[in-house]
Order: structure tokens, then sequence, then C-alpha cells
């Protein structure tokens, strides 16, 4: 017999829940119900997407080209092996009014073991459903094809509202995290509430999220800890965003536009560290200066570049 599954039948199941806010309480409800409806009509495809499965797909259906990633951590390598070449792949197909999206990711470095090769390979369906358009995406990492990280989401932009859960499907269904985003337009401005719930830890928190003419305050609040960024667009090149949290920690964000979405982003957390990030057409570069008081404790640099074929 089923039942349905309403707020206290889900408080009985994960007693942190019972300590939200009615409105927290209402949304994941919703995401925990649709998340669950979608997951019956997709989990038989997420439970199909093996090896086997995903190459059927990609031979038959149209695929883009390969991208080539190298990645250079801290400037430092022997061989090729310390580039970290990565190839990746991706394409689409469809069947009925299910649209199917694959991909998958391995190391390039020349090995004589080529079950270490893959890192990753998914599988995402994804439709329209009475105004909802629910999808679920199944990854496996390396070659174990036992257990599969799982994403349903579901949007419906009528009422303007995003439902995402994570989850995890081998030998059982295991939830891990749900989570709603509900946007209103009010006066000129965007404001977006968006409850979280950790189903492994049972913890939860609200991000509240407030924009108009380029200012934007962000607000994250659980039981125990609460931050809130203010960010502040200067001018067309240069946005500053600072952040303060309950237990004291500060940060502040400088992101300067280069043109032809090129940008450099600093972050300086005190007593923790500097973080640089240039993006340059294809390429990224991170410098991570760790920091003590005034003194700069060592710098590690990762240089990313993308090649597509």
């Amino acid at each position: 017999m089923e039942t349905s599954l309403t707020s206290e039948a889900l408080i009985l199941l994960y007693p942190g829940l019972e300590r939200l806010q009615p409105v927290t309480q209402f949304y994941l409800t919703c995401s925990f119900l649709l998340s669950k409806d979608i997951i019956n009509i997709y989990y038989p495809i997420i439970m199909k997407l093996s090896t086997l499965a995903i190459f059927a797909v990609i031979g038959s259906a149209s695929a883009g080209r390969p991208s080539l990633s190298i990645n250079v951590q801290d400037g430092n390598f022997a061989d090729i092996g310390g580039l970290d070449p990565s190839l990746s792949w991706s394409g689409t197909t469809s069947t009925g009014e299910v649209d199917i999206d694959y991909g998958f990711e391995a190391s390039a470095r020349p090995t004589s073991d080529i079950a270490s090769l893959p890192k990753n390979v998914w599988g995402k369906a994804s439709t329209n459903l009475n105004g909802w358009g629910p999808s679920a995406r199944a990854e496996f990492q390396g070659t174990d094809f036992t257990n599969a990280g799982i994403e349903v989401d579901a949007n419906n932009e009528d009422v303007d509202l995003d439902l995402h859960l994570e989850a995890s499907a081998g030998n059982g269904f295991s939830v891990n995290r749900v989570e709603a985003t509900k946007r209103i337009d009010a006066d000129g401005a965007r404001v977006s509430i968006n409850p979280r719930y950790n189903v492994e830890t049972e913890e939860a928190d609200v991000v509240l999220s407030y924009n108009k003419d380029g200012t934007s305050i962000e607000l994250t609040a659980s039981q125990d800890a609460q931050s809130v960024t203010l960010s502040r667009q200067i001018d067309d090149d240069n946005r500053v965003a600072p952040t303060l949290a309950s237990n004291g920690d500060v940060s502040l964000e400088w992101e300067r536009a280069l043109g032809d979405d090129n940008s450099l982003t600093a972050t300086l957390k005190p007593n923790d560290a500097l973080n640089l990030e240039w993006k340059d057409s294809a390429w990224t570069a991170n410098i991570n200066m760790p920091i003590d008081g005034t003194d700069i404790t060592g710098t590690n640099v990762s240089i990313k570049r993308e090649v597509q074929f």
C-alpha cells in the first residue's frame, strides 16, 4: 500500500527537519515529493546507464568534438603525467519525448593500465511534464559501475521554482541532499529563497538573496552559523564583494573584467590565503598564497588549458 508523504511524514524520516521554519518545510517537502515522482520515472533509465549502454548511445547519436584539458600543478612536473592531461567527450540523442545527454572523461596520460584511465562516465535524461522540466543525471566514477551518483532536478518557469535532489544508487537508493529555490520579482528587485537540507548530517540552512541595480545581498543562515555577502558592481569592469561571518571570519573579493569574457578575480581571507584566478580565453590560472599575519608562506600555482578539436 502506497503512503502519501507529508511534512509530518518527512519529519519522522529525517528528525532534523522539525527544527526548520514552516515555509522551509513546505519547500523541501514539495521538492522531496516531486523528486520522488521523477525518480519513479527515471530510475529504470538511471540504472541502465552502464558502460555498454552509454557507448551504444555514442555509436548512434550526435556526438560533439572531444575536448582536451591540460593542467599543471605548482609548475613542477617530471614527465607528461605531471601535466594531468584529460580527454572529455559528450553528445546528445533522444528517444520519444526524452532527451539524453551523455559523456565521459578519461586521463590522456600514456600507460599500460588502461583500466586506470577512465575518470567518470555520465548520462542525463530530461523531458517536459505538465509545465515542469524534470531531469535525472547519473555519474559513475572510474570503472566502478556498481555505484552511481544521482542528481534529480525539476524547474517550473511559470512559478519560478527549482527543485534539486542528490542521491546515490547501488545496492539501494539513498537520498543525500534536497533543496528548493523560489525566486520573486518585487519593486524592481530580484529576491530568491533557497532552503537546503543535508539528509546525511541532518543539517539545514537557508540562503536568501536580494539583487537590484547592480547591488546584491546574500544571507546564509543555519542554526549554528550565519554569513552575509554584499556585492556591488562599481562600474562595467569592477565588482567588489566583502563577506562577514558570525564566527568573525572576513573575506574580500574583487573581480576585474578584462574584455571578451576574460577576468581576474582576487579573494583575500586575512590569516588564511590570497587567491587569484585569471581567465584568459581557453587558459585558466589559479594562484593560492597562504598567509600568516602579514607574511606570505608559500605559493601554489595551477594552470589549465582547454583544447577543442
